[in-house]
C-alpha cells in the first residue's frame, strides 16, 4: 500500500500543478496580453453607434434586407447570423434541397438587383459560408449590388463604386483571395 501511495503522489501533484498552470495561469496571461496588445479584437471587434450602443461585430454578418445596404451572403446559422448556431448546412452538391435553395436565391438576387439572365451571379451571393456568419462579400457581389444601393440612397453609382474600392480588403499575405 505504501508503494502505491508513493507512486500516486507524484502523479496527483503533477496533475494539480498542470491544472493550475494550464487552466488558470496560462489563460490569464494570454487574456492580459490580448487586452493590452489587441483590446478591440480580444473583445469581439464590436461596432458601436454614435451613442455608444453596441450594434454588432466586424466579425459577424448582419441580416440586412433594406435596399440601402449591401446584402450579405445567405446564412445557415440558426435564425440568420445567430452566433450560437454557427455552422453550415452540410448539404452536398448533389442535394436537391441545396439546388432548389440556390436556384431560388439566384432568381431573387436577379430580381432584387435588376440583373439580366446573361450575367453570372457570384457564388457568395447565393451560398452560405461554412460558419454561416461571414460578414464579407466578394468584390463582384458588391459591384452588382452597387446600382441598387445608389438608387436607394439617391446618389450616383460611381460614388458607391468608389466607396466599394475604398472599403475593399487587400489580399492576405499578398497572394490569398480572389480580387475579382
Amino acid at each position: 500500500m505504501k508503494a502505491l501511495v508513493q507512486e500516486l503522489r507524484p502523479a496527483l501533484l503533477a496533475t494539480l500543478l498542470l491544472t493550475v498552470l494550464l487552466c488558470g495561469v496560462y489563460p490569464l496571461v494570454v487574456w492580459g496580453i490580448a487586452q493590452t496588445v489587441f483590446p478591440s479584437q480580444a473583445n469581439g471587434s464590436l461596432i458601436t453607434n454614435a451613442t455608444g450602443t453596441v450594434i454588432g461585430s466586424e466579425l459577424i454578418g448582419q441580416p440586412f434586407t433594406d435596399a440601402r445596404y449591401f446584402h450579405p451572403r445567405p446564412s445557415a446559422a440558426g435564425n440568420g447570423y445567430d452566433g450560437a448556431s454557427s455552422g453550415g448546412t452540410n448539404l452536398g452538391p448533389l442535394s436537391q434541397k441545396l439546388i432548389d435553395q440556390v436556384t431560388q436565391r439566384v432568381a431573387d438576387y436577379r430580381a432584387l438587383n435588376g440583373i439580366p439572365s446573361n450575367v453570372a451571379i457570384p457564388a457568395d451571393a447565393v451560398t452560405a459560408s461554412a460558419s454561416g456568419l461571414d460578414p464579407h462579400i466578394s468584390l463582384a457581389n458588391a459591384r452588382l449590388q452597387a446600382p441598387r444601393v445608389a438608387q436607394a440612397r439617391n446618389i450616383s453609382t460611381d460614388r458607391v463604386l468608389r466607396f466599394i474600392e475604398g472599403a475593399t480588403d487587400g489580399r492576405s499575405l499578398e497572394f490569398l483571395a480572389n480580387q475579382g
